[in-house]
């Protein structure tokens, strides 16, 4: 992974030398939010993709935003998840490469087998849209990695089918290889069926594969990155990825 300095591309100068992409699914809704924090907000070289592309041009990580590709017939990113991009997608994170999704984006990559469980309807089968607090469970997957456990981090959600479900088999997997990410807590970092607003099991807001660098989660931290939207915390979670770069 590459490391931090300021790089000149095509006579912008950017802050980090690492290369986003961020993919756009028909019904993709949060890709622009998402171009714009990183590119705008903290000085990443960020490339638009498209999903029919056949080449993710040497990005360095790849994130499928939220939204509600291809509308969410059939099922959420399940019609998603056979678009020619994925394939690009797989080998990049065959070979070590990062790739993040948010929302809908978390949804294609379970859709995909990339990220083992599923998301299910609320189960209040209501789509919920709001804050909520998240506590890293993990410091050993690049978005966790510089985080503080000891802390709460306010992110909003925006979904009808984040009830994250996996077999006792699965979760038991989960936790024994650190490869939860978040988890829905109270303000005392408490995972707490209150503070759960779908119904995830073990209260689980995100999770990665067994190597880290394929991650996924329900809550948006890219709608917590401006100062003009009165939260700043979910920059602390991209600042951790560029973070790791360097380290790895």
């Amino acid at each position: 992974m590459p490391n931090i300095s300021v790089s000149n591309n095509n006579s912008h100068t950017y802050l980090w030398q690492m290369k986003f992409g961020v993919v756009t699914f028909p019904g993709s809704n949060c890709d622009q939010d998402m171009i714009d924090t990183l590119r705008d907000g903290l000085g990443c070289e960020t490339i638009p993709l498209w999903h029919k592309d056949h080449d993710i041009k040497g990005v360095d990580m790849v994130v499928l935003p939220g939204g509600f590709s291809y509308g969410d017939y059939l099922r959420s990113g399940a019609i998603a998840s056979f678009s020619p991009i994925m394939e690009e997608v797989k080998n990049h994170a065959a070979r070590g490469g990062y790739v993040l999704g948010i929302c809908n984006g978390f949804q294609i990559l379970t859709e995909t087998q990339l990220l083992n469980g599923g998301l299910l309807h609320n189960i209040s089968h209501k789509f919920i849209c709001k804050n909520v607090l998240l506590s890293p469970s993990n410091v050993v997957t690049p978005i966790t990695a510089e985080l503080d456990k000891e802390k709460t981090y306010k992110i909003p959600i925006a979904h009808g089918e984040g009830r994250f479900y996996a077999d006792e088999e699965i979760v038991r997997s989960l936790n024994d290889n650190s490869q939860i990410m978040f988890r829905y807590v109270d303000y005392l970092g408490n995972p707490t069926k209150e503070s759960n607003p779908n119904g995830s099991i073990q209260n689980i807001a995100g999770i990665s594969n067994k190597n880290g660098n394929v991650m996924g989660m329900m809550p948006h931290p890219e709608r917590a990155a401006d100062e003009n939207l009165l939260n700043t915390d979910g920059l602390a979670l991209f600042k951790s990825v560029l973070n790791s770069a360097i380290k790895t």
